[in-house]
């Protein structure tokens, strides 16, 4: 598992937006496929489950980003003002 990571973690670091990109469209087809293999009567579930994942991992992401935006935001001001 430890080699898995690190593998990733390398990849990571060679990737582009562009390939974080694909990877993404990726993992939404998969979800989307397997989305519709579910039986309809666990569907309701299923959809519950996945929107809570969406929420906390969208929560987690933009987190991130915008303090990236006021980080830059912050260097900039600082910036213009040496």
């Amino acid at each position: 598992m430890k080699k898995l990571i690190a593998w990733a973690e390398d990849y990571l670091k060679v990737c582009t937006w562009k390939d974080m990109a694909l990877l993404k469209f990726c993992l939404v087809s998969l979800g989307v496929l397997i989305g519709l293999q579910i039986p309809k009567k666990r569907k309701k579930p299923a959809a519950w489950t996945a929107g809570v994942i969406f929420l906390c991992s969208y929560a987690a992401v933009m987190g991130k980003f915008i303090s990236v935006i006021l980080r830059r935001c912050e260097d900039a001001q600082e910036e213009e003002f040496s």
